[in-house]
């Protein structure tokens, strides 16, 4: 047994501790139910156990105490009822029995030479006793109820005042935004991030088409053709030319969005420097990375460049999972890659990678016909099925699916569909065919010399997992990092 999803089934009642006989159990997804009581303490005790997720339950008491549970993270744990761990806001419940209180007036001075038989010391002393408790409960239950009173008419006049106060903003905001849009700046506006960025708007003191004049074409994609371009200085940046046809039509819209992609800073993510905006052209700027992208040490290699090694690979796909988390973790709404694959993940001197293209899909008015096209076109292999099927609607596990291709792809080294002479190989199928059977080594690359199996077969197993059709199967990129992690340094 490899992996065990029951999320967003309402399930109730407690986990089942004979779960703890699935031996070969390594994912374990039990998030959105309505579970009750306590973790069963044997779920502990399975070793191949990787990767846990009880988040959003009504849970209650300790963690179990060996295993993969003493490492798991916030998400994975949140949203129960008491869980006793300092990584969730709510408070620890346990299930300790209620002690046995004997009332003091039942028997005289605590003993009874009658064979247990009760007797009444002072029938005044327990009626007026009785009556006291009596009286205070009335008082408690009536001072409760006027408190949720005031906390309901509280927060009513509250929600009531922020919609008041929300309206208002909108009627201004249109307001205003009607009015910077019609005066919008016709001429070209270069913006720089940070006071600490490399790039200054005099680099660009040319103008943006004659940097574009000078500069050598990288590449193209749905988004837009990428160039390296030589600035003031001896530097040299990256200069992506974004298509105008389905792009925000306003600067103000333009600048929100991009704005919001210029925070994001990340080992693993290429930061963007600035942009440079007019109503017929827009180019994003970021740094610019010689060593070329995944897709080319894979595919394109030269004789002189050798191939990467396993430890690198593992690399790669670490930090890409790092970055992608990232993305997912530390904005709300999350920000969506969407178009995840080797091409848009770039390598540095020492193969740390870095993520780029990120969020680029804030910057589209709509997705059209011809858009969806273009997209699954230059992605094949990478997208995730329900983007074929329903509306398109981004969400994280297209990353997560995306991400599952690539790591199956930097094990085997071939691309996500082949085309032969007499047939195409889909490497999803071809690998799991190759793991159901036991030759799982068998699809592993060869130029990449000696590698360790008990790391390069759970990661294949894992990308198995991240490409499965049902999203909700899907691990969270967070869930995927604690997986490499473990793999790496095994509990």
């Amino acid at each position: 047994m490899l992996f065990r999803s029951f999320s967003h089934n309402s399930l109730n009642g407690s986990i089942p501790a004979s779960m703890a006989e699935l031996k070969k159990l390594e994912i374990l997804k039990l998030e959105f139910n309505n579970l009750s009581g306590e973790i069963p303490q044997e779920l502990g005790r399975l070793d191949n156990l990787l990767a846990v997720n009880i988040s959003h339950n009504q849970l209650i008491g300790r963690l179990p105490a060996g295993g993969v549970f003493q490492s798991l993270d916030q998400s994975s744990l949140q949203g129960n009822l008491g869980l006793c761990t300092p990584l969730v806001a709510e408070p620890c419940k346990l299930n300790v029995p209620k002690p046995l209180v004997l009332d003091p007036y039942t028997y005289i001075n605590g003993n009874n030479d009658d064979d247990d038989v009760p007797a009444v010391a002072n029938p005044a002393v327990s009626m007026r006793h009785r009556r006291f408790f009596s009286v205070s409960s009335i008082v408690a239950i009536s001072a409760a109820l006027v408190i949720v009173l005031g906390v309901v008419v509280v927060t009513l006049l509250n929600i009531s005042a922020r919609r008041r106060i929300g309206l208002l903003e909108n009627a201004l905001g249109s307001i205003c935004s009607s009015s910077t849009r019609s005066t919008g700046p016709a001429a070209g506006r270069m913006v720089v991030f940070g006071p600490r960025s490399s790039l200054r708007s005099e680099d660009l003191v040319g103008g943006a088409e004659a940097l574009l004049t000078k500069a050598t074409e990288l590449g193209r994609g749905v988004f837009g053709t990428v160039y390296r371009a030589s600035i003031g200085g001896g530097g040299t940046i990256a200069v992506k030319k974004l298509l105008t046809a389905n792009i925000v039509r306003y600067h103000d819209d333009f600048d929100r969005e991009v704005r919001i992609l210029g925070k994001v800073m990340h080992p693993n993510l290429v930061q963007l420097k600035g942009y440079y905006w007019t109503p017929q052209l827009q180019l994003l700027i970021s740094d610019y990375f010689p060593a070329g992208s995944l897709h080319a040490r894979l595919h394109e290699r030269t004789e002189a460049i050798p191939p990467l090694s396993w430890a690198d690979r593992f690399k790669i796909a670490l930090g890409t999972a790092k970055g992608i988390a990232h993305l997912h973790q530390s904005f709300r709404p999350p920000i969506v890659h969407y178009n995840l694959k080797p091409t848009n993940i770039l390598l540095d001197e020492k193969c740390e990678p870095k993520i780029s293209d990120f969020g680029l899909v804030r910057l589209l008015q709509k997705l059209d016909k011809h858009m969806i096209s273009s997209r699954f076109q230059s992605a094949t292999g990478y997208m995730a099925p329900e983007l074929a099927c329903r509306s398109l609607r981004v969400n994280e596990k297209c990353d997560i699916y995306g991400f599952g291709v690539l790591i199956l792809e930097l094990v085997t080294g071939k691309k996500p569909v082949e085309y032969g002479e007499d047939d195409v190989v889909i490497l999803i199928d071809h690998v799991k065919v190759l793991v159901e059977q036991g030759s799982a080594v068998d699809c592993v690359d060869s130029t990449m010399g000696e590698f360790p199996e008990e790391e390069v077969l759970p990661v294949l197993k894992l990308g198995l997992v991240c490409t499965s059709q049902i999203p909700s199967s899907r691990p969270s990129m967070a869930e995927v990092v604690q997986i490499l992690q473990v793999i790496k340094a095994p509990l």
